[in-house]
């Protein structure tokens, strides 16, 4: 069997898959040696009747089974975050609605979760005030389901804020407010153009000394900081400078092996997007870590780099359409339809290249499946087999 792969030039190659899948990664217990948790994508209603204008229309079965897959595997879930399309097709009564759902299966299931908490119920012009209040609603919604709190990058926050004292004050009053430890998240302007300047400043360097101070103000009340720059080197550097007892959750989707792994001075946990697609092997690799083998362990996950950085490549905000087709080849959903119509957000070249990468690493449980709904896809471009 062959396929026929478009590439960025206009022109047909010829792409023969793999016949069988790699050796799987068994399900198992939890992973000892790091905190990791996959950040996953919600799986559309393909037949409700809405446009991209629209609430979300998610199939609810579908979403909680790709969940319970990533339980199976050791993971935790990172719930209502960007990979969900949190504030690119679902909207805060939309999360809500997730959280509430994964939190009360997690329970069922013993699996860990962490949603996030954020401000998007502001849809216009705010003051410090309105941002806190919001704040406060959705922390308080992920409190009562019992999972734990991530305290999202706030675009109403960064349109509002003066200067670094009113981050200061903000993060200081919902650290105060928390009932427990929560997870502080500084995604990029590269997920989220909003976010430029977060923390008071442009230069990374300033806002590195607000984080910290954030921080530092109330370290019992930080369980860990969510880090998605995408530098190795900032991240490395800043993990180096967190109190005691606070984890640094790896949200870089291009360095994350290395930073798993760590140095002599210590290591990173992970809260990701790539372990959506990634998660029996990721998992299975952390598994090699937890005795001790850092060589097998990036042995493992070293070669899904060249994915992970496909996946993520600029315009970054729209690596979630590459992770539901990788979904949906693998068996997890029925479709390759997104919220919003988000299918549409990569060309077809770089969706041929996702399928490409992924067939490489094996990730496919069944091969011939992925080949066939690939070539469906093509075939809906006008490509024939």
């Amino acid at each position: 069997m062959s396929i026929r792969l478009p590439d960025g030039e206009g022109r047909l190659r010829t792409y023969e898959p793999r016949t069988k899948p790699l050796a799987p990664h068994p399900a198992g217990g939890p992973l000892l040696s790091r905190t990791v948790f996959a950040a996953a994508h919600v799986v559309a209603d393909p037949y409700a009747d809405v446009s991209p204008d629209d609430p979300a229309a998610v199939d609810w079965g579908a979403t909680l089974a790709f969940r319970r897959h990533l339980w199976a595997h050791g993971l935790g879930v990172a719930e209502a975050m960007d990979t969900s399309q949190r504030g690119m097709g679902l909207d805060w009564a939309g999360a809500a609605e997730l959280i509430r759902r994964s939190a009360a299966e997690a329970r069922a299931v013993g699996g860990r979760i962490a949603c996030g908490a954020g401000t998007d119920q502001l849809t216009g012009p705010a003051a410090l005030a309105d941002v806190r209040a919001a704040y406060e609603e959705q922390l308080a919604l992920v409190e009562e389901s019992g999972a734990r709190p991530v305290l999202m990058a706030s675009r109403a926050l960064a349109r509002t804020a003066t200067g670094p004292e009113d981050y200061l004050d903000v993060y200081g009053h919902l650290l105060r407010q928390a009932a427990g430890p929560v997870i502080l998240h500084w995604l990029g302007p590269m997920f989220d153009p909003a976010l430029e300047g977060y923390w008071g400043s442009e230069d990374l360097d300033a806002a590195t000394e607000v984080f910290l101070e954030v921080i530092a103000a109330r370290p019992d009340k930080v369980d860990g900081v969510k880090v998605s720059l995408l530098d190795a080197g900032r991240e490395i550097a800043l993990r180096r400078r967190l109190p005691d007892g606070v984890r640094c959750y790896t949200g870089d989707d291009f360095h994350y092996p290395e930073l798993i792994a760590g140095d002599e001075h210590g290591s990173s946990d992970a809260l990701l997007g790539v372990f959506d697609p990634l998660a029996p092997l990721a998992a299975g690799a952390v598994r090699v870590l937890d005795t001790g083998d850092a060589k097998g362990f990036r042995e493992l996950l070293d070669p899904t780099v060249e994915l992970a950085r496909h996946l993520f490549r600029p315009p970054t905000r729209f690596y979630k359409t590459g992770v539901v087709l990788l979904a949906w080849l693998a068996g997890h959903q029925e479709h390759f339809v997104m919220v919003g119509g988000l299918q549409s957000a990569r060309s077809l070249p770089h969706l041929a290249r996702a399928y490409e990468l992924a067939d490489g690493l094996g990730l496919f449980p069944d091969p011939e499946r992925a080949e066939t709904r690939m070539k469906t896809l093509l075939a809906l471009h006008g490509v024939s087999s």
